[in-house]
């Protein structure tokens, strides 16, 4: 059984997570409409990702005798200045998501809820993989400069890296 603490905090990750896929499907979007398949696609497998872990977190909730919240969600933006500013959010959000998971594990120590802080280490490593994902996506954005041809290289790209963790995925 949670305790009433831990549920409130997981239910506050719970809508962190939704946030995080609206937030990507926001993203993937206005990239879809600048041309960008590529990071659209990516983005777009990244917001059912987010959504995915909210769904986990969910159920969780649920079968630990609590009560899981659909979260009510603010719209996020809907255009971005560019491919760099994308990115540069999507690194700061992980960040805080991170930041997050473990203050939410930090509160399972202290309550001595060791099951529900054995379930988080998914999403601990799960958050480095994320971080370390944005921050090798911004760093070959680096490599571009402002080139428009590297750019369209670049969305390629990342249609292929997105092709190939479905097809992983699916393996």
């Amino acid at each position: 059984m949670l305790s009433e603490k831990i549920e409130t905090a997981l239910n506050q990750q719970i809508e962190l997570e939704g946030a995080s896929s609206q937030y990507y499907l926001a993203m993937a979007s206005w990239a879809e409409t600048q041309g960008m398949n590529g990071i659209s696609t990516f983005l777009y497998k990244h917001s059912d990702e987010e959504r995915m872990h909210m769904l986990k977190l969910m159920k969780y909730v649920n079968e630990r005798g609590g009560q899981a919240v659909v979260p009510t969600l603010k719209a996020p933006p809907k255009s971005f200045k560019g491919v760099k500013e994308v990115f540069d959010l999507v690194l700061e959000h992980e960040v805080k998501v991170s930041t997050e998971i473990n203050k939410l594990v930090g509160i399972c120590v202290k309550e001595g809820d060791y099951t529900t802080q054995n379930f988080l280490q998914w999403y601990v490593s799960e958050q480095i993989e994320e971080e370390a994902l944005a921050r090798k996506i911004l760093d070959k954005l680096k490599l571009l400069g402002g080139d428009k041809g590297n750019l369209y290289l670049f969305d390629r790209d990342l249609e292929t890296l997105a092709a190939a963790e479905a097809e992983a995925e699916g393996a």
